[in-house]
This record gives structure tokens, sequence and C-alpha cells, in this order.
């Protein structure tokens, strides 16, 4: 679980309400249980007539993945592919089938490249296959990412609106003038909780999901060049160099390390 989520959005929320009270502000003036009714409930409406069903019905799954990502170890995907392509070199392809079946961890991308690599499909088609795969999946978690994207479009909106039908109860109760301050003030809280919602809730985490897909989509990249070097029976060792290009110099030098370790 990346805890990290959680703490920086405490962190923002008590930065809000931190500034609000150092201004002489009293943190009850900002709880407004119909400006938030009408804020959320609106963005959730709106929402739910811009996407279809299926879809809502996986924001469980992505706020589960927001918070607990699956983990990527690109150094060691690379070692994994180095020793495969060892073992490949000596035993041939069809040592793969032993790779598949031993290991019920084994992620199932790889499984599935490697399979094909198994049944002699040919590389361009092994390309193919994975890179499709690869697209459909980035694509169903770029329209995730979309959900949270329009609501962090209606939030501000549906805020407008919430402070608009406040001002129209405010002006079509004017007998009592000295209340008017009080109201108007209730009346913008919808406009707070939409743009705050907006900044601080929805655009983060469709933002936070777009960064994961991209992190997926770079590893299931690397796992497609590796598996197609080993049906191409290229060095281990070159394997190794070419597959360093993905990483960055932290895990360039976690991956040094690694091999070192293993050649010694």
């Amino acid at each position: 679980m990346d805890i990290s989520v959680i703490l920086f959005l405490i962190f923002g929320l008590l930065a809000l309400g931190g500034g609000f009270i150092l201004d002489g502000g009293h943190l009850s003036a900002l709880l407004g249980p119909t400006a938030a009714m009408i804020v959320f409930g609106g963005t959730i409406g709106a929402v739910g007539v811009s996407f279809p069903l299926d879809l809502l019905k996986r924001i469980p799954k992505m706020v589960k993945v927001m918070i607990s990502p699956p983990k990527t170890e690109l150094p060691s995907l690379i070692s994994y592919f180095k020793d495969v392509s060892y073992r490949t070199r000596k035993n041939g392809l069809l040592s793969l089938e032993g790779e598949i079946s031993s290991d019920p961890n084994l992620d199932p991308f790889i499984k599935k490249g490697l399979q094909l690599v198994v049944d002699g499909v040919d590389p361009q088609a092994v390309r193919s296959i994975l890179e499709l795969e690869l697209e459909s999946t980035s694509e169903r978690h770029r329209q995730g990412a979309a959900v949270f994207q329009s609501a962090g479009g209606y939030s501000p909106t549906m805020g407008i609106v919430g402070t608009v039908m406040g001002l129209v109860h405010v002006l079509g109760n004017l007998e009592d003038p000295s209340t008017l301050g009080p109201k108007i003030a209730v009346a913008f809280l919808a406009t707070l909780y939409g743009i705050g919602a907006a900044n601080l809730i929805w655009l983060p985490i469709a933002n936070r999901l777009n960064v994961l897909d991209d992190k997926e989509v770079k590893e299931k990249t690397l796992i497609v060049e590796g598996i197609l070097y080993i049906q191409e029976g290229i060095n281990p060792n070159t394997i190794a160099e070419k597959l360093k290009s993905f990483l960055n110099k932290e895990e360039l030098v976690r991956f040094e390390e690694m091999d070192g370790k293993q050649q010694l």
C-alpha cells in the first residue's frame, strides 16, 4: 500500500484548513452539508451520464490500484530475461515450456509471450499480439483516468451552480439585511467545495492513474523486447545491455549491483 497518497491528501487538507484558521477563520464555517450535496451529488450525476455503467463499476478497482499500485521492478526483469536467455541458449527454446509451467507466480503477460515463442509463432506476429494487448490494457486504464478527469471538470462548475442557487435563495429573502453576510458566505461554500475537490481529489487521482499507466506501459514494452530477444537467440549479455536503456540512473545502479552479485 502506498501510504504517501493518504499522507499528501491529509497534508493538503491541513494546509488549507490551517491557512483558514491562521487568517482568523473557524473550521465550523467551512461545513456546509447542502453545498456538499449539490457539488458532490451533481458531479457524480454528471459523470454517471458521461460514461457507461460498466466503466463506472470499475471505479473501486481503480482507487485500489491507485492506493496499492503493482510494484514495477525493471532491474529484476532484466536479470530474469538474462537468466532465461542463458538457459534457452543451452537447452533450446522448447525448454521455456518448463519455465512457463513451473512458476505459478510468473507474470501472465510474460507467460503469454513465452508460450507464443514455444508455439513457434513468427517474431513479428509475437510482437503484434503482445503490443495489441498492451495497447488495449493502456486504453482501458486511460478510460478509467478520464472518469476522474471529467469529475475534475464538472466539480468547479457544480460549485458555481451551488453558489448561484444559494444567492438566489439569499436575494429572495432580503427582509433581514443583518443575515445577508452569513447567508452569502454559506452560498460561496459550494464554489469552495467544487474547486477544492477538483484540485485536491479528482484531478490528482486522474494524473496518478495516468502515471501508473505510463509505468506499466514501460514495463510491458521491456517485456516484449526481452521475449523477442530471447526468441532471436541474442547473447544474454547483449540482451541485458539493450534492455538497460529502459532504466533510469537509480535503476541502473541497482541492476549493476544485482548483476554483480549473480556473477560472484
